[in-house]
């Protein structure tokens, strides 16, 4: 790697801030209000099926009843948003998630609710989630003409609303009643379709070809695979999520709680929040000739995160290394977010972002999973130390890949 590879270079042209675009901040609105509901999702639920007395088991059924839908119908859903516009797709699965959240509010009102009535709203809820999430990526470039600041603004966003939502959550729940959470969660899922409703008039037209489904996935695997910097990342993403995102939150909350309380977790988990966001303003100002490179660079610091619990580091220490490993991850996911949304057609981009999602997140549950018996044979401490090794390794196995170096920054319109 040479030093032209991370050079900072200015644009060819200054392109208007994405606050500008009355379209940007609908959709900044929106996405806001979805993630803090995304953030409150989880504390509610836990405190709804631990107050029904289905313990911690029912909890992860619960979360697994959530999360499969998202695993097994994510391409589905990139398939159907570049078929019927994101936008569409988008107000539906937000439509059909507040209707959940509302059901499963009215349930808790009553004294009987189920374990599998829970799982089957929420399986309904990460279903639509499922058709929600790969319009994400293909709605950016038609919002926003600066597509590096747009997703670092958006990277700003769900920090703050993953800092904000658990807290809004258990006050809710504290001083109202967890049926109540829900529904402001369903009110915040309302906003989000509201903001996305006027976006229908994007200039993009719906694809009204009569290809079946599975031609349409396959026409998506055609595009992912033809990019190997694309297929690379992925790769090595799939890998670092089953040996380091997988254990490094379980055994690291463990850890961390051990060795500075659960206040000191807080702060600690406040400290990598705190780096996420320093991590969007950096990706707002800094722009690098090769932008892989550079976030990969800055991925480094995210071996950090499962050191310091590993090596028991003193608590200033540990939440040093929060801000600098969670400023690594969002510069690398504005970095990511940017090369994907201006290198794709926007024809097949949901379709690719939906690849992309699935190759990113089907492991880290596997990860999870594992984490409990691999502590219990070699020490949860060791573990650790293993996982930030594989992260600086599979970091330097990206930068040796010359497809992933090599990618520049795709050209203003214009320039």
């Amino acid at each position: 790697m040479t030093m032209d590879e991370v050079t900072v270079r200015p644009e060819r042209i200054a392109l208007p801030s994405p606050w500008r675009s009355g379209r940007f901040r609908l959709f900044f609105t929106a996405r806001s209000t979805s993630l803090l509901a995304d953030g409150m999702l989880m504390v509610s639920l836990t405190t709804a099926v631990l107050g029904a007395g289905y313990g911690a088991g029912g909890v992860g059924y619960a979360l697994a009843a959530w999360m499969a839908p998202i695993v097994l119908l994510v391409l589905v859903g990139g398939v159907l948003a570049d078929r019927f516009t994101p936008q569409v797709m988008m107000v539906g699965a937000d439509v059909v998630r507040m209707v959940a959240m509302l059901a499963l509010a009215a349930l808790l009102a009553t004294d009987h609710v189920r374990l599998w009535q829970i799982m089957a709203l929420l399986a309904l809820s990460g279903a639509a989630t499922a058709m929600f999430q790969p319009g994400l990526a293909s709605l950016v470039p038609r919002v926003a003409e600066d597509i590096q600041r747009a997703n670092a603004l958006l990277r700003i966003s769900e920090a703050i609303c993953t800092l904000l939502g658990p807290g809004v959550a258990g006050l809710l729940v504290a001083y109202w009643d967890v049926a109540g959470s829900f529904v402001v969660i369903a009110v915040f899922y309302a906003l989000s379709a509201l903001g996305l409703t006027p976006l229908r008039g994007l200039g993009t037209a719906r694809d009204e070809s009569d290809e079946p489904l599975s031609r349409r996935l396959v026409t998506g695997w055609h595009e992912f695979r033809s990019r190997s910097w694309l297929w690379g990342v992925i790769a090595v993403w799939a890998v670092y999520g089953l040996f380091v995102f997988g254990p490094a939150l379980p055994l690291g909350a463990a850890l961390l709680t051990e060795q500075h309380g659960a206040g000191g977790y807080g702060w600690i988990a406040s400290a990598d929040g705190a780096g996420t966001i320093i991590g969007g303003l950096l990706g707002m100002r800094v722009r690098p000739a090769r932008p892989l490179v550079a976030g990969a660079c800055a991925m480094f610091f995210f071996s950090l995160n499962p050191l310091a619990p590993a090596l028991g580091w003193s608590f200033t220490a540990t939440a040093l290394t929060g801000v600098l490993a969670g400023c690594g991850f969002a510069f690398w996911g504005v970095m990511w977010a940017t090369s994907v949304q201006s290198h794709i057609p926007l024809a097949v981009l949901s379709r690719v972002s939906a690849y992309d999602v699935a190759g990113s997140i089907m492991v880290i549950p596997l990860g999870r999973v594992l984490a409990g018996p691999a502590a219990e044979s070699f020490g949860a401490d060791r573990v650790l130390l293993f996982s930030s090794a594989v992260g600086l390794v599979l970091m330097a196995v990206m930068l040796c890949v010359p497809a992933i170096r090599a990618l520049g920054r795709a050209a203003p319109e214009g320039a």
